[in-house]
């Protein structure tokens, strides 16, 4: 049951990274967080719910509220034109959790192939962090290409592996495959620096009388706003010190 909830995880963080990549409009991508959201809460419920009390079950089950929890809480954000800065300091605290969860999986569940993708969610999520909780914008880009990588190699690839049952016996080699593949999507960094490009039309510039289209007198330069997991454009803000009346 878990494997087919990592399958929908994957859809999920590839229409956030289209989003973050401007491909895909904010309010848009809300349902889809909602939906998967709500799965990702149901399905470690049901299985702790029915695991007899196995400790093993119930702690491969604790990390699936993490991932839900998160998309419920873009969701909202997304609908309601929410400031993105609790949502990232959630982030971080789901980038910690996944760091322990990998070491849990690299020990105590014998499961390497799922340490590294656990470890490649760290990352993912330390990215939310820096982009939703401390603004860090020109990071939004490359943010939303490690969405796209991490919803196809680290969900929907194990997702299928799982579902016709030859994870078990690739794990190791899976391991070692996906920590490659995964290192070198991280060297996209260089090319994909800077924030994303909004998805839809931008605001057209006012001109003032006089002036040339590319200049406005005492306007001061567009600013970008984070919300949910999308940067947004700000109006134009013009001067209100600029005189009113030329002299003739």
């Amino acid at each position: 049951m878990a494997s087919v909830g990592l399958l929908y995880v994957g859809a999920v963080l590839i229409v956030n990274g289209l989003m973050l990549l401007g491909r895909v409009d904010a309010r848009a991508a809300a349902p889809m967080n909602l939906f998967v959201g709500a799965l990702q809460v149901f399905t470690p419920t049901y299985l702790i719910v029915t695991s007899g009390g196995d400790p093993d079950t119930i702690l491969s089950a604790s990390g699936i509220y993490l991932f839900g929890f998160t998309y419920l809480y873009v969701g909202l954000n997304l609908l309601g034109g929410l400031d993105g800065t609790g949502l990232g300091w959630f982030s971080a605290f789901v980038a910690v959790c996944a760091v322990v969860f990998a070491g849990l999986n690299f020990g105590r569940l014998d499961d390497p192939a799922f340490g590294v993708i656990w470890l490649y969610w760290a990352v993912l999520w330390a990215l939310f962090f820096l982009v939703l909780g401390l603004k860090r914008e020109e990071l939004t880009r490359f943010t939303g290409a490690v969405a796209i990588v991490a919803g196809v190699l680290t969900c929907a690839v194990p997702a299928f592996m799982l579902l016709t049952e030859v994870w078990q016996d690739n794990r190791q080699t899976s391991a070692i495959v996906l920590a490659v593949l995964l290192l070198l999507s991280l060297a996209l960094y260089p090319r994909l620096r800077g924030p994303g490009v909004p998805a839809g039309p931008e605001p057209a510039t006012e001109l003032r009388e006089g002036e040339p289209a590319d200049q406005g007198a005492g306007a001061s330069p567009p600013t970008t706003q984070v919300r949910g997991n999308v940067t947004e454009p700000q109006p134009t803000r013009q001067s209100t010190d600029a005189p009113t009346h030329r002299r003739r």
